[in-house]
């Protein structure tokens, strides 16, 4: 008799309760075939949203990426407790969407693709035809790191993108430092971005210079309070000023040496850029300006700046001008006009940078907000003119 055989006669000897078996739940059709209740896009580029409840009462599919730009539509149930809903054409892009189910949100649970973030509510569906392809052209690879953060004394996860034909490179390659933003994790430009389906098909193209790109977790939880709990007007004075000094210190002691250590890169300044998104942008301009001497490169998408939230480190940086200017061969600076979140602090940022006589390379995105469809083409323009 097994050690687990002689625990369970022993439970039950001791006067516990026959256990019952598991029953199916009645509104669950295993025999319910899968494409049934898959949302897919159609060879016209409509996509068709399926949802299986059969005991739902109402259920809405609703598409966007911001609250402003969000359509609901009404979904339909056949006698097999599917909904279903059509979307007309689209272009091609990566849509955002999640379903409200008699007033519950909820992810596709016949979809593969939920969007990287720290509380997943959203899930996203590609219809063909750009950049964001994976299109038949080499392709690079995506390492996962788990490493030991001296710096912050825990156990931390990256991930990197190594472009085709790395294995070969006669010389080391410069390296991209990219951070996401706020609420998202190390994976996001990787799965919502698509970043390494457009640089696998940019290099294809012989558009951008080959290159490693890092992408290390934004967030460090140095706070006490769990950073979602932040309302927005509050994580200015608390959250990201702590978090972006702790991201800054794994960064320069341990993110960059473990790379120079696994990788084959460059450790010139001129062969090393810093940039991210939104919170990300953040982190790319406190550890670019404290330090110059280590980046040549520096980009914030729609970011959030010294304006609303000071570093000493920034500061003292700016009181500087024409240091930047010899030390970064380019300063890249982008937004949406429509972004309420972080629209005035780069374009505040702008002004002051103009005023000193900082060199930057403005693009703002006209009647978009604070979302990737600001932030994926910026990223396209961004690696055609990195390290050139």
């Amino acid at each position: 008799m097994s050690a687990g055989a002689g625990l369970l006669l022993l439970a039950l000897g001791c006067g516990a309760a026959p256990m019952t078996p598991l029953t199916i739940a009645e509104d669950f059709n295993e025999n319910l075939p899968l494409s049934q209740a898959v949302t897919k896009v159609n060879a016209d580029r409509s996509i068709t949203f399926r949802l299986f409840a059969p005991q739902a009462r109402q259920v809405s599919v609703v598409v966007g990426a911001l609250p402003r730009t969000r359509v609901s539509y009404p979904m339909e149930k056949n006698d097999q407790g599917v909904w279903q809903y059509r979307l007309a054409s689209q272009s091609p892009n990566l849509y955002e969407y999640y379903f409200n189910v008699d007033g519950f949100r909820s992810i596709d649970t016949g979809s593969a693709m939920p969007k990287p973030q720290r509380q997943v509510n959203t899930s996203l569906v590609l219809v063909p035809g750009s950049l964001l392809d994976e299109r038949a052209v080499p392709h690079g690879q995506v390492h996962g790191l788990t490493y030991h953060s001296k710096a912050l004394d825990k156990e931390r996860h990256l991930y990197l993108w190594l472009p085709p034909g790395y294995s070969q490179a006669d010389k080391p390659l410069p390296v991209l430092y990219f951070y996401h933003g706020f609420g998202d994790t190390e994976s996001s430009a990787l799965v919502q971005g698509r970043f390494a389906q457009i640089m696998d098909n940019l290099l294809a193209e012989k558009k951008m210079t080959p290159m490693v790109v890092v992408f290390p977790d934004t967030e460090t939880d140095v706070t006490e309070a769990v950073p979602e709990n932040f309302p927005r007007q509050e994580r200015r004075k608390e959250f990201y000023p702590r978090n972006a000094k702790a991201a800054d210190r794994e960064l320069v002691e341990d993110i960059i040496p473990l790379i120079e250590q696994s990788y084959r890169v460059r450790t010139d300044a001129e062969g090393r850029g810093i940039a991210g998104i939104s919170q990300g942008g953040y982190q790319a301009l406190v550890s670019g300006m404290n330090h110059l001497d280590q980046f040549r490169w520096l980009a914030s998408f729609s970011g959030v700046t010294t304006v609303t939230v000071p570093d000493a480190g920034v500061a003292q940086a700016l009181a500087d001008p024409q240091r930047i200017n010899r030390q970064l061969k380019d300063f890249t600076l982008v937004v949406g006009t429509d972004d309420d979140v972080t629209g005035k602090d780069i374009n505040d940022l702008k002004k002051q940078l103009d005023e000193k006589q900082v060199k930057v390379d403005f693009h703002s995105y006209p009647k978009l907000g604070h979302e990737m469809d600001v932030w994926r083409p910026a990223y396209i323009d961004y690696v055609q003119k990195v390290f050139k």
